[in-house]
């Protein structure tokens, strides 16, 4: 700030004493954050204008800087949706090509059809209004005046003197300045502070973060490899108790076989499921047809003797009625004549 001398003349006016010159090149204000800090065009909604009470505590929000776990979810995240809706444009069914002497055409496909051309239809229409006259500016309302004027003249120090008055609201600006800049000057300090705090901080967390991650990745190394150590123990105890099985099993299966086989076998040949083919066939097929032949021919010489007795015994009746006959009507032969006939 260029220093400002004031004198006060014989007259009772203030001249300044310091001629006016070009100011020093130095560091501009907050020049550090400039590259963060949004420019404010209204200081009604400029963050570092304080309102209010000036020895309240004013905080201003600390930059946080990204986490690199979060940008890397991120960058994954797109990465896998990109990758995603590649797959979908390349599995999205297109419209095979025609056929040969055929083409596609485009049709709607919408509730109501319209007509589609592409020549737009144009149509002039002209319409006529009447003409009007200008409407007159409105005369400005001037109202009556009323009353008498009065003046009073008032000379130069009688209501108050001005280098008496102005002292104390001189003394006020400047006080509050001055009070504003060194608050301002502190602020830029404790935000200084404030970030060297948070940057040690940052390396801090990063270091503990990496840290768990190791710790969390060797742990999850331990754990995939106890799972596997236990899933090959489950297995070889698997396989020692299918064998154990197998062996109990194949035991008890020759304890069981060794009396079964001659069982079997003898039950079988008792039941008939082993034979001679020449002698089945002689039971199943000789012997039946012997059996048939045999009883044909009884059937036949029973027949014969039996038509025999049938005519024997048709004879002996026929022979006892002629016999009755002739004792009663007399003595005829067979032939009919009389006389006496042997029997």
């Amino acid at each position: 700030m260029a220093t400002v001398l004031a004198q006060r003349d014989g007259g009772g006016t203030y001249t300044f004493s310091s001629r006016p010159r070009a100011l020093q090149g130095r560091k501009k204000y907050r020049q550090e954050e400039q590259c963060t800090t949004a420019y404010y065009g209204n200081i009604m909604y400029d963050r570092r204008v304080v309102r209010g009470n000036t020895y309240a505590q004013h905080t201003f929000p600390l930059t946080a800087q990204p986490d690199p776990i979060e940008i890397q979810r991120q960058q994954e995240m797109q990465r896998r949706a990109v990758a995603r809706r590649r797959a979908k444009a390349q599995l999205r069914a297109t419209t095979p090509l025609p056929i040969e002497g055929r083409i596609h055409t485009e049709v709607q496909t919408e509730l109501y059809l319209e007509e589609l051309s592409d020549r737009i239809e144009e149509v002039d229409v002209d319409t006529q209004t009447d003409a009007f006259l200008d409407k007159p500016s409105t005369p400005l309302f001037i109202p009556g005046k009323s009353g008498k004027d009065v003046a009073t003249q008032i000379e130069d120090g009688e209501l108050f003197d001005f280098d008496i008055e102005v002292k104390p609201m001189l003394e006020v600006l400047v006080g509050k300045t001055i009070e504003q800049a060194l608050l301002e000057v502190l602020e830029e300090e404790e935000l200084m502070n404030l970030r060297v705090l948070q940057r040690d901080f940052e390396e801090v967390r990063n270091a503990e973060l990496a840290e768990v991650q190791r710790m969390e990745e060797r742990e999850r190394r331990y754990r995939e490899e106890k799972k596997r150590r236990m899933l090959q123990q489950q297995e070889v105890l698997k396989k020692e108790k299918e064998t154990s099985d197998k062996i109990a099993a194949r035991a008890f299966a020759q304890n069981y076989l060794a009396d079964l086989i001659p069982a079997v076998f003898s039950t079988l040949r008792n039941n008939g499921y082993f034979y001679d083919p020449v002698e089945r066939d002689v039971e199943n097929v000789f012997l039946p047809w012997l059996m048939g032949e045999v009883k044909k021919t009884m059937d036949k010489k029973i027949l014969g003797r039996t038509m025999l007795d049938i005519l024997l015994r048709d004879v002996a009746r026929n022979r006892n009625q002629l016999f009755r006959h002739t004792e009663t009507s007399g003595t005829r032969d067979i032939f009919g004549n009389e006389g006496m006939t042997e029997i």
